[in-house]
């Protein structure tokens, strides 16, 4: 029997990643999210502006601690 090691990986993976950035407005149950790398998505959830939150698969999961980022580029 053989096994097909890269699509046993593919499965654990998460589908969407999930993301963490800065609520820039809020309104009408959509958030605009600022990205730590500078790009701005619009996602549906509610958020405080200024409130860091998780992103993921254009929604909001949750509030995200409010830490220090570090940017490591590999």
């Amino acid at each position: 029997m053989t096994t097909n090691l890269f699509a046993q990986f593919k499965r654990i993976l998460p589908a969407q990643p999930l993301l963490v950035g800065e609520a820039i407005s809020s309104g009408s149950g959509a958030v605009v999210v600022e990205l730590p790398g500078g790009d701005r998505i619009t996602v549906r959830g509610e958020a405080t502006p200024g409130g860091r939150v998780f992103v993921r698969n254009g929604t909001i999961e949750g509030a995200a601690p409010a830490l220090t980022l570090v940017l490591i580029d590999v």
